[in-house]
């Protein structure tokens, strides 16, 4: 894996690709869309995150669901974007890396960003719908079991580099999806303490 994205952002189309995935990745939906419609800054309720998780605890499910949609679709489009224009799967794997990198790092948000799920997700859908759906599987699965937002994303991102390497075998996108995984293991660092301690807030809890 290491070697794939050193060659793929050697030259210039590698560079463009990370920027792209960068650029798309750093949109910050949860804030644009709630300004736009006159919302609760996210920011302020609940762990103060931008994702939709958050936003649902304002209590507009709407809402809620176009800041999934938005989040999910940034990542997709970057991934796909790099591969058609820019050089194929070695290019759509820097710009999921470069997605992800923007959206838990957006420099309009002073580096401040979301915790990655949504974008995680929209990357494997880019790269590979049948994982995506596994992943979203185990995530719907340990949701209805726990009612943990943080839990699921943190079991269900577990096991999709496995699933790349064992079912689909993708070397390379699994060596992408476990660094991704450990990037958004540590974005949920305040979630894991949390739950350890009972206190996480479960979904669909304001406040």
């Amino acid at each position: 894996m290491a070697e794939t994205l050193s060659w793929a952002l050697s030259g210039p189309s590698g560079a463009v690709a990370l920027l792209l995935g960068y650029l798309l990745g750093s949109i910050p939906f949860g804030i644009v869309l709630t300004r736009l419609t006159g919302g609760v800054d996210p920011r302020g309720i609940g762990s103060g995150n931008i994702g939709a998780t958050n936003v649902l605890r304002t209590g507009n499910k709407k809402l809620a669901a176009a800041t999934l949609a938005g989040d999910m679709l940034k990542g997709t489009v970057a991934v796909l974007l790099a591969g058609a224009l820019l050089g194929g799967r070695n290019a759509a794997l820097v710009a999921a890396l470069g997605a992800f990198l923007g959206h838990v790092f957006p420099v309009w948000l002073r580096f401040k960003g979301g915790k990655g799920v949504a974008t995680y997700l929209g990357v494997l859908i880019g790269l590979n719908v049948l994982v995506a759906l596994a992943f979203a599987g185990i995530w719907l699965l340990t949701a209805k079991l726990s009612r943990y937002s943080s839990l699921s994303a943190l079991v269900a991102s577990l096991l999709v580099p496995l699933i790349f390497w064992l079912a689909a075998g993708d070397l390379p996108a699994a060596g992408l999806m476990a660094l991704l995984t450990l990037l958004l293991w540590f974005m949920h660092r305040e979630n894991i303490a949390r739950l350890l301690a009972g206190r996480e807030g479960r979904i669909g809890q304001k406040g």
